[in-house]
């Protein structure tokens, strides 16, 4: 935090993610609300998904590209002009369903562009030494948003008078503050722009990763975790009125209690697995992350399901952090925002997902859905183990540093 271009990063996306992760609880409360369906809550992650699997991979070329200042700039305004869109919509009570799908979509267009900009430029901004504490650091802080914005936006949206409408303005207020952080940012050293077509790069940045085996098995799995993992954010409204009859104060602290479990593993994470080898913490992070989600499917207690919830935060940390930081350290800098868009795909993904998996829940249960994400997670955890144990074989190691 003694580095300024640091502390003006973290503080900026806690700003801008304090916002976002407030009005997701919003927006899936209206989409119930508005739908009455679990397909009606995936298909606002649909159209977020599909936005961002056509935005992302744009995102990354541009971060490699362009200032990256200007990038998380437009980004941040992006979200912060729907904010308030949305948020006069509600109070004037004119909000459709079809607002919250286009807010949706240019929300994830926005973060497509956002978010590898932002992770490449921490690499830029720390000595590699202090690398994976600064990607923990900056992945606590949006657990710690995590904590306490659902919960404050699910009593918010409680309270008549302000209700979801004023959590979307107050996302928008945020967002201002945070793209005043922006142009605080200091310029970094231009790099030659590349005379290749987008394309070019983004096939290039492919070629990359199946030439170097061990970082493109730590992408495959991050993306196939994130898709069919992290669904489990949409269908939190489902368990909150009809399992457990809580409303949208208890939908808020459940959203928090899974922050909240990131937030103390992200408070051990670095002098603990550090000492281990990345493969290993990757492989048990992910497998506690489909053990959680098995439990949280069949946890029929209200308490259980918090605990449950702890779990799949905590695991989800872990297994975020050290897949993001070993990529950024294990390949060249030129590659780090094309490297950071294709593992973010995988929550392009995971917003494809909440669609048809919001369907087998109507067709099914819930609960079964939760048992199936986290036995799929188990079997691409088992072949991420498996690829990693014969490059070990074959004198490969992937290790920090």
């Amino acid at each position: 935090m003694a580095i300024r271009s640091y502390r003006l990063l973290f503080f900026s996306a806690t700003f801008i993610i304090f916002g976002v992760m407030g009005q997701a609880v919003a927006r899936g409360w209206l989409a119930r609300e508005l739908t009455g369906s679990n397909a009606g809550l995936g298909g606002v992650m649909l159209a977020f998904g599909a936005a961002m699997l056509i935005a992302t991979p744009f995102g990354g070329v541009a971060a490699d590209r362009y200032p990256k200042r200007l990038i998380m700039l437009g980004g941040v305004m992006a979200i912060t002009i729907s904010s308030f869109a949305i948020g006069v919509a509600v109070i004037t009570d004119n909000v459709q369903y079809w607002m919250l799908l286009v807010a949706s979509a240019v929300q994830a267009a926005a973060f497509a562009f956002y978010l590898p900009a932002r992770i490449s430029l921490i690499s830029e901004s720390v000595p590699s030494h202090l690398l994976q504490d600064a990607v923990v650091l900056a992945q606590m802080s949006a657990e710690a948003a995590r904590v306490f914005a659902p919960a404050l936006a699910g009593l918010m949206i409680s309270v008549t008078w302000f209700g979801s409408g004023g959590v979307f303005l107050t996302a928008g207020v945020l967002g201002l503050v945070a793209s005043f952080i922006n142009l605080q940012l200091p310029a970094m050293a231009p790099r030659p722009r590349p005379q290749q077509s987008p394309l070019v790069e983004l096939s290039d940045a492919v070629a990359y990763l199946r030439s170097n085996r061990p970082i493109g098995a730590i992408a495959v799995v991050t993306i196939g975790v994130v898709m069919v993992g992290f669904p489990y954010l949409t269908f939190l409204p489902t368990l909150a009125d009809e399992r457990y009859n809580v409303g949208a104060g208890g939908y808020g602290v459940m959203s928090a209690c899974a922050g909240f479990g990131a937030l103390i593993a992200g408070a051990i994470d670095s002098s603990r697995t550090r000492r281990a080898r990345s493969e290993i913490v990757i492989v048990a992070s992910a497998a506690a992350l489909a053990a959680s989600l098995i439990v949280l499917g069949f946890a029929r207690s209200y308490i259980a399901g918090l605990f449950a919830l702890f779990a799949v935060g905590a695991s989800g940390l872990m297994f975020q952090t050290t897949t993001q930081s070993l990529m950024l350290r294990l390949s060249p800098i030129e590659y780090h925002g094309r490297l950071q868009s294709m593992v973010i795909l995988g929550f392009s993904g995971f917003g494809l997902a909440a669609l048809p998996l919001g369907l087998l829940a109507d067709a099914i249960s819930l609960g079964a859905t939760f048992a199936l994400m986290g036995s799929v997670i188990s079997l691409v955890t088992l072949w991420y183990y498996l690829v990693q144990r014969r490059h070990h074989q074959t004198g490969e190691r992937v290790e920090f540093g």
